[in-house]
């Protein structure tokens, strides 16, 4: 289909059948991505990867962002160009390829809707198919608007309209990936909070030295060092402060050092 809105756009003069086909094109390459990226997750662990291959969903998704921003930044640099002198248009033939566009982007996102939107990096290739369903509709209208009316500004316009819908779908895309790369506490968690829930639980003491981060979609990490009473046992408490992570904040993969307050060994010495 993005060969055929390619043709389509050259053979019209069409820039938002381009644009439509430019988005497509990414559309592909971030299928394409997300793939790999599954592929690679599910690879086992080794000595050298502790984590396998799970951060390659988050660094698709944050190249599917980034190609987006591309991919609308020359669209509006091309739009642009065509403000001035627009060209020639074959509205009638515009139409057809629109609504052929418009209809294969909306079997695209049915697909991915129901594949569910647990991974970011499904959440990707789904926001890139939906910015390119409102593209195709913009196009079908521009291509409307020029047949009936002759205006033909319209679809620079409309151009420029599909690289702020594509920018507004790589936001939230680059947002979140990039701060699970940064290792940013999860959006869903209160580092306080964590720290707050921690102490509150009976022989603990302190809680300091705490970290808690995102390996890849639906999987959280923490490490902290925990400080019990003197005469607690260690074991015992880190397995309540693993049992209380696990069921108040679905925190499964921890790692706690935990060790008794040496506020509590110290010794008066007098002269």
């Amino acid at each position: 289909m993005t060969g055929v809105e390619i043709a389509g756009g050259l053979w019209t003069g069409s820039l938002a059948l381009l644009a439509d086909a430019g988005h497509m094109f990414s559309d592909t390459f971030a299928i394409g991505l997300a793939l790999v990226a599954v592929t690679l997750a599910r690879r086992p662990s080794t000595p050298r990867r502790s984590f396998g291959f799970q951060r390659a969903e988050i660094l698709a998704a944050f190249v599917n962002g980034l190609t987006l921003v591309l991919v609308s930044g020359w669209i509006v640099w091309e739009a642009i160009g065509r403000l001035d002198d627009p060209p020639e248009l074959l509205g009638g033939w515009m139409l057809l390829f629109a609504a052929i566009g418009l209809v294969v982007n909306a079997a695209a996102a049915g697909i991915l809707i129901r594949s569910g939107r647990k991974s970011l990096n499904v959440e990707a290739a789904l926001r890139h198919v939906l910015a390119d369903l409102l593209g195709s509709a913009g196009v079908l209208v521009a291509a409307v608007v020029i047949v009936t009316t002759g205006w033909t500004l319209v679809d620079p316009l409309v151009s420029m309209a599909i690289a702020v819908l594509i920018v507004l779908s790589a936001w939230g895309v680059l947002r979140d990936s990039t701060a699970i790369l940064m290792e940013q506490t999860p959006s869903r968690l209160d580092a306080d909070t964590v720290a707050q829930a921690i102490v509150a639980v009976p022989g603990v003491t302190s809680v300091h030295d705490l970290h808690v981060w995102t390996i890849t979609s639906g999987f959280d990490a923490l490490s902290a060092h925990v400080l019990v009473g003197r005469g607690d046992d260690c074991h015992a408490r880190r397995r309540d402060v693993e049992q209380m992570l696990a069921s108040t904040f679905g925190i499964t993969h921890t790692t706690l050092q935990v060790d008794h307050d040496a506020t509590d060994a110290l010794i008066e010495l007098r002269r």
